[in-house]
């Protein structure tokens, strides 16, 4: 039998018999006759009138039978009502009195006798009494607070006695319709897996030369690329089984609960094979170990799972068609136990997606979405560098929902073009009012920093500027729209950037003759710039090839272990680097100026079209930046 099959009826037993039980005591005090309490001296009274017929003599209290009629009348109550419904008796002829200490024994028999009243002596017992209350009604408070806890903290009753049993979700065949047809954007990554699915579909045609499929396979990525998403058309591609958990699902307050999970995990994957087992998060249970040493502290359940797990990666047959995949975007952090040869054998990197990618992701997801004939989704995948795959989902639900609240027939380019706006930048803060002088200066800004751009040779092309303020600080846009993906830069280039985040700054100074605060995070950018062109990149003349700041000691390489060492070079080396950052952002600085005292009268101009518009884009923003329709001046 099942073990929850047997954990179902043990339970359903536990409520019967608890069941029966309450049912045993209410039907005992519905069916009990009615007692009445009296005081001795009514009972004397009785006594002596002959309306008592028996009693029964206790240490404590008189027990007995009066007469029908003889007792007080009683207010009916709602017990009453129920013993008339199952044919108790009504009538109050049952009655008790509490005995007067010290009373004579001899004297009550007498009166007894003189009446003659049917009497008997009974030892009182309390066993029943004291069992009730003294183990039953505690016992049974404490069984349902305990249910309590556990149906809100366990999930559920059948759960409070198997904390070792593994949270995982399992998806059959029917269940897991994914593919890799709902997959774009990563073919590199999909590649390296379609090894995995041939050898689940047919592993007779590895075996047969000696091969073996991998028993780990680790997606490596940064959040949103789609890691989970892989791992699930992998499983629907091969048509198997597909075991799926978080990490942080191993790991409870009590040690020892992580490394049972990970056998009961195992060892229902064993009994569903060939199948996929996905592990999402692996840095919450596989940190590296080293921490223990005195560098980072340790932590005994997090450790005994990872334990676990690197035995049952040991012990795991892959032949069988089992496989196990992982995902993390920390894998810097990993044991390295974890990624040795025989354990994670492979290492898939899925990376964000590059310009061609980002338009095959965005076909996707716009498939369910009724589209405009305007609609260039190659615009929008150039428009959106950087972006993973859940940004582009998020860009395309948007814009569908910005269309329904506009009541449109269909998602156009200017709602894709909001979307993005939405997502890069925030929300619009048309509240946020300016006064009349802040938006002649934000004005200036951007389009210092858009003449710029279009004066320079390698700067990406202007797309749109804008004055209407975005998300927590953004007073104004300027949106430049890439061309291609770039993955390696040139100095000219590095510092064609550092020019462009400039416009905006020697713009204000140009015009107005002082600055502002508006260019703080572009003087941050520009900064940091200059600081990896010296530190890094190594193209500082004077300082030559070498890369400088505080360098990892080589025993912690590889550990996770969080270094922050101090500087490897000397307060000379530290003055000099300083200087050379400086001296780059001047340079580009007097070279921003001159570009913008030539066209000094298009950026005023442009910066009062740019208020009376808000937003410039498309062939308006070409015709004002090109100065056609009015003078320039030196």
């Amino acid at each position: 039998m099942k073990p929850q099959m047997s954990q179902r009826i043990q339970f359903s037993l536990a409520y019967m018999l608890v069941a029966v039980l309450v049912l045993s005591l209410l039907q005992s005090w519905l069916l009990a006759p009615r007692t009445v309490e009296l005081p001795m001296s009514k009972f004397l009274e009785l006594l002596r009138s002959d309306k008592i017929e028996k009693v029964s003599l206790t240490e404590r209290e008189l027990r007995g039978l009066a007469r029908q009629g003889a007792l007080p009348a009683q207010p009916a109550t709602s017990g009453d009502r129920l013993r008339q419904l199952l044919g108790s008796d009504d009538d109050l002829r049952v009655f008790t009195v509490t005995r007067i200490p010290g009373i004579d024994e001899q004297w009550l028999v007498a009166e007894l006798e003189k009446h003659r009243v049917e009497f008997a002596g009974r030892v009182e017992t309390t066993f029943w009494r004291d069992l009730l209350f003294g183990w039953v009604i505690p016992l049974a408070v404490m069984i349902g607070i305990w249910m309590f806890v556990m149906r809100r903290f366990g999930g559920g009753p059948t759960q409070a006695l198997s904390f070792g049993r593994s949270k995982h979700k399992i998806y059959d065949r029917k269940e897991l319709k994914t593919t890799f047809g709902d997959v774009a954007g990563v073919d590199e990554a999909k590649a390296e897996l379609i090894e995995i699915v041939d050898f689940l579909r047919n592993p007779k045609k590895y075996q047969r030369l000696g091969g073996r499929i991998p028993k780990g396979v680790l997606l490596v990525g940064q959040p949103g690329t789609g890691k989970t998403l892989l791992a699930r058309a992998v499983a629907g591609e091969a048509d198997v089984p597909f075991f799926t958990l978080s990490g942080s699902e191993f790991v409870e307050m009590f040690v020892g609960v992580g490394a049972s999970r990970v056998r009961d995990l195992f060892e229902q994957a064993k009994d569903k094979a060939p199948c996929i087992i996905f592990i999402d998060e692996l840095d919450a249970i596989g940190k590296s170990r080293a921490g223990v040493t005195g560098f980072d502290g340790g932590h005994d359940e997090r450790e005994q799972t990872l334990n676990q797990l690197l035995a049952e990666m040991d012990g795991f047959d892959s032949s069988r068609g089992d496989n196990l995949m992982a995902a993390t975007n920390r894998p810097e952090v990993l044991d390295q136990a974890l990624l040795r040869p025989g354990r994670f054998d492979r290492q898939v990197v899925v990376d964000k997606p590059d310009v061609r990618g980002r338009e095959a992701i965005l076909r996707l997801h716009a498939r369910a979405v009724v589209l405009a004939s305007s609609v260039d989704l190659a615009v929008i995948a150039a428009r959106t560098p950087g972006f993973a795959g859940a940004d582009l989902a998020n860009i395309v639900n948007e814009a569908a929902l910005l269309a329904a609240r506009k009541e449109k027939v269909a998602v156009e380019m200017a709602d894709f073009e909001e979307a993005i706006d939405r997502v890069v930048a925030g929300l619009e803060k048309r509240s946020r009012v300016l006064s009349d002088k802040e938006r002649d200066i934000v004005a200036h800004h951007e389009m210092g920093h858009a003449l710029v751009a279009a004066s320079i040779a390698q700067a990406d092309p202007v797309h749109k500027v804008t004055i209407i303020p975005r998300g927590v600080a953004a007073l104004g846009m300027t949106y430049q729209l890439p061309t291609e993906d770039r993955f390696l830069m040139t100095r000219s280039e590095l510092e064609d950037r550092i020019a462009v985040l400039l416009g905006g700054r020697v713009a204000e100074e140009l015009v107005y003759g002082e600055v502002s605060t508006g260019a703080h995070n572009d003087l941050e950018r520009a900064t940091e710039f200059a600081s990896l062109m010296v530190t890094k990149y190594g193209m500082s003349e004077r300082l030559g090839l070498a890369t400088y700041g505080g360098r990892m000691p080589l025993f912690l390489k590889g550990t996770g272990t969080p270094w922050n060492g101090e500087r490897e070079y000397s307060d000379e080396t530290a003055r000099a680097i300083d200087e050379e950052v400086r001296a780059i952002l001047e340079r580009t600085r007097d070279r921003v100026l001159g570009i913008l005292t030539t066209k000094k009268a298009v950026l005023v101009a442009g910066a009062a079209e740019l208020k009376r518009t808000e937003t410039l884009e498309g062939e308006r923003l070409r015709r004002v930046l090109a100065g056609e329709g009015m003078e320039t001046s030196a």
